[in-house]
Parts: structure tokens; C-alpha cells; sequence
């Protein structure tokens, strides 16, 4: 069993981990083809963070790091930023949220690569604001491929984030991710030119993004707005609005107070038009 302990504030209640224990125990009545991937990830571990570390480093398990290696540096790191763990139970609470397809709390963690993949960037962020570049980038390298999202290990990433998907996401070195923020698959948070300077979008709090949009240069997108699927963003977009189109502008209201909450992705056609 991992040694890996729960922050001391966490010992005596943690509902997020008992609700992911009582859907893993659902999957092993329900499904005992599964029982060494349930136990092993997750029945197996006295903390959340305990099996999280574990789920991760199996899925990014490779001839060139092995398991037991990441395993030891995300303790490491865990030990150093105990914040991932709350981080990553918001995360896993605003999946289950939003996310009409996920039922259980042990689903992201245990099948949904979007989550997975935060919680690697999540880990790599902390190495790298630590000063373990390379053990940063190659769990970039890695999420990669093994999650198909991609995203720079500097970028920092508010609480409550979502990614419906995740395939295809592409979010660059200087961007930054706020809180609340919902993305869909094929999304890209991208610069402009071949500066090293500030050259990324900057996504506010309770954004939305629909499939397929690109944002691109340092712009502002203003909290709360909704970015329509396959939409181009080149400027700025205000609070609580929807843009849609290539280039994108601005259509209307964002339709909700919180567009990253509702997941309302459909744009009516007047308001195309209007």
C-alpha cells in the first residue's frame, strides 16, 4: 500500500475520496473483469492523492522513466506543493459537474484522459517552478502522447478546470488559464510570431471554449465569455459575451451567468446573423 499521506487537514474527512472509494467499489461488483486495475489504482491507496500519484505514473509509465520513478518525483512534489491535491479534487468535482457523460467520481480519474492530462500539467507546472525543467517537459512530452494534450509546463492553471475530451488541446508557454474555465477537444490557447516574450492568450475566470477554437496572441479573454466551436480569436473579447465566426466578434450576451458551468455550446442562428 502507498505511503503516500492526505494534507493533515484532510485526515479525518475527505468526501472526495470517499466518493471516488464507493464508485471503485460500484466498478468492482459491477465489473470484476477490472479488479486489478481498481484495486491497484485506487482500493489499493489510504489517499487521494496516494492513488492519483499511482494513476498517473501507470499511464505515463515508459521504457525511458519508469513508473516507480515518476511515482517518486510526484511524492516529491506533492511533499513540496500540497496544493496539486486540492487542485486536482476541484478539478475532478467540476468533471462530474459538467460533464453529463461522467456518473461516478472514480471515472475521471480512473478512464477520462482530459482529467488525467490536467493533472499531469498540474504536476509538471510545479517541477518547473521548482526548477526541474526537464523532468517538466518530458511529462509534456509524455501527456502528449499518451493523452494527446499538450501543454507547456510554465503555464499556470486556475482551480475547477475541465477539458471535455482533451484530444488535440494545444495551450503555449505564456498563456494563462483562470479559474472555472471549461475547454473542449482541438483547442488551441496559441502565439504569434517567434518572440520569446508574452505571446499567449489570457483566459479568464469561468471561460468557455468550444471544439475546435483557436485564441491566439497575448489577448485578454474577458471572464465569463463564450468562445464558439471552431471560432479564430485574434482580439481582445469583453466579459460575458459570445464571439463567434473567423475572425471571431462578438454576436451577443453569453447566454448565462456562468458559460463554463452550463456547457451551453449551441449558438442560435440569429444570432449569427443579427
Amino acid at each position: 500500500m502507498s505511503t503516500l499521506r492526505k494534507p493533515a487537514n484532510l485526515q479525518s474527512v475527505d468526501p472526495v475520496w470517499e466518493a471516488v472509494r464507493a464508485g471503485a467499489r460500484q466498478v468492482l461488483e459491477k465489473e470484476p473483469s477490472l479488479a486489478n486495475m481498481v484495486v491497484a489504482n485506487v482500493l489499493n491507496h489510504d489517499s487521494f492523492e496516494a492513488a492519483l500519484a499511482h494513476r498517473l505514473a501507470t499511464r505515463l509509465d515508459h521504457e525511458d522513466v519508469s513508473a516507480d520513478l515518476i511515482r517518486q518525483a510526484f511524492a516529491e512534489t506533492l511533499a513540496d506543493s500540497p496544493e496539486i491535491a486540492d487542485l486536482a479534487r476541484a478539478d475532478l468535482a467540476a468533471t462530474l459537474e459538467r460533464d453529463p457523460a461522467c456518473h461516478r467520481a472514480v471515472e475521471p480519474l480512473l478512464y477520462f484522459k482530459g482529467y488525467q492530462a490536467i493533472q499531469t500539467h498540474r504536476f509538471a507546472h510545479a517541477m518547473h517552478k521548482a526548477g526541474r525543467r526537464d523532468f517538466a517537459l518530458y511529462l509534456q512530452s509524455r501527456s502528449s502522447q499518451v493523452f494527446q494534450v499538450d501543454i507547456n509546463p510554465a503555464v499556470p492553471m486556475g482551480k475547477g478546470i475541465m477539458l471535455d475530451h482533451g484530444t488535440g488541446l494545444v495551450i503555449g508557454e505564456t498563456a494563462v488559464v483562470g479559474d472555472n474555465v471549461s475547454m473542449l477537444q482541438n483547442v488551441t490557447l496559441g502565439g504569434t510570431g517567434k518572440s520569446d516574450q508574452d505571446r499567449h492568450p489570457k483566459i479568464g475566470n469561468g471561460v468557455l471554449i468550444g471544439a475546435g477554437a483557436k485564441v491566439l496572441g497575448n489577448i485578454r479573454i474577458g471572464e465569463c465569455s463564450r468562445i464558439g466551436a471552431g471560432s479564430v480569436v485574434l482580439k481582445e473579447v469583453p466579459p460575458r459575451v459570445t464571439v463567434a465566426g473567423v475572425p471571431a466578434k462578438v454576436i451577443g450576451e453569453a447566454g448565462c451567468a456562468q458559460p463554463a458551468l452550463v456547457m451551453d455550446q449551441v449558438i442560435l442562428v440569429h444570432d449569427m446573423t443579427s
